[in-house]
């Protein structure tokens, strides 16, 4: 079986994507493009086969390791993604219902709002419900940093009075359909963080004070709607947005007993967490991994000599946390 060369933390690569305050790594623009995916996939081609003579290995806006780094299945894989890129794919929206939620003192509407990723099939369903509010707040985000590219883009107004009429709703459903598409029509708003986070970010946070509070059940549900989403909005081309979900799903599966599940999720994120070097998961997710792998008869040796390798780096450099106290600190 040919051997895998562990890449090193400090490779000096560049990755395209910018390190941000937050758990989820902020992406430049160019990382998350899916509109201009076919143009990213031959930038990535022509990167792909200019190695340096001292055979580091190379990426530009889709990374991906050079050849000498990879099994020859794992480069079958890569070459398998990076053909999945070159299709054409774009988001579209709907919004199919909405319904109207009386509390003690107050009364809304919430809007659902369905993805649809359009270029291929897409069997998966996922929608969230926001309010008129949400919206709102998402329009003054972006013309804080967008209101030249926004001058023609125009949040439906507020309604004073026939907000709970049957026809309002459903022409408010048709015009907030209609802004979401004008916003992802423009390159550097479908892009930011602001329109990312409209549609993960309460699902995260809920996600993870049911995790804090020992309800892994209901929080498993939640990171499973922020997978999808962001897989959909990004993810499949960026996949480092992917790794918090994954490490918090991961957590969340283990201590629910499902140890196959957890190992699973763990698997998926750790090629990421080594790719781009992100040194804050790599060692907890490792020493997960090990603790998984022991539980399900899996062999772990060469996960062991890699989570040893990374402690001693870290030594001195890095307090040791697991992954379950990495993850609760997230979204507090």
């Amino acid at each position: 079986m040919a051997e895998r060369a562990v890449p090193q933390e400090n490779t000096g690569i560049n990755t395209g994507i910018q390190q941000s305050n937050g758990p989820y790594p902020e992406a430049t623009a160019e990382s998350l493009d899916l509109e201009d995916s076919h143009q990213q996939g031959k930038k990535h081609l022509v990167a792909f086969s200019n190695f340096p003579s001292n055979g580091a290995c190379v990426y530009d806006l889709c990374p991906g390791p050079s050849s000498s780094c990879m099994t020859t299945k794992e480069l079958q894989q890569h070459w398998g993604a990076v053909k999945h890129r070159l299709k054409p794919v774009k988001l579209l929206f709907e919004i199919p219902s909405a319904r109207t939620i009386a509390q003690h003192l107050s009364k809304y509407v919430v809007y659902q709002i369905v993805l649809i990723r359009s270029g291929s099939y897409d069997s998966k369903r996922v929608s969230v419900e926001r309010r008129y509010s949400d919206f709102v707040h998402l329009h003054q985000q972006l013309l804080e940093d967008f209101s030249e590219e926004l001058e023609e883009v125009i949040l439906p107004r507020k309604l004073l009075t026939g907000n709970f009429n049957p026809e309002t709703i459903w022409e408010r459903r048709l015009a907030l359909r209609d802004y979401l598409a004008q916003l992802y029509a423009v390159h550097c708003v479908r892009h930011s963080h602001h329109f990312l986070d409209f549609f993960t970010e309460p699902e995260q946070r809920r996600a993870h004070g049911l995790l804090r509070a020992g309800q892994f059940g209901p929080a498993v549900a939640l990171l499973e709607t922020v997978l999808e989403l962001q897989e959909k909005m990004g993810g499949w081309q960026s996949p480092v947005l992917l790794v918090p979900t994954l490490c918090a799903l991961t957590v969340c599966q283990r201590d629910l007993e499902e140890p196959e599940s957890a190992f699973t999720m763990g698997q998926r994120a750790l090629p990421t967490v080594r790719r781009y070097g992100l040194k804050r998961y790599r060692g907890p997710l490792l020493e997960m991994m090990v603790d998984l792998g022991y539980q399900l008869g899996r062999p772990v040796a060469q996960l062991q000599e890699e989570l040893v390798q990374v402690r001693d780096a870290e030594r001195g450099l890095l307090s040791f946390r697991s992954l379950k106290e990495l993850v609760v600190q997230e979204f507090t």
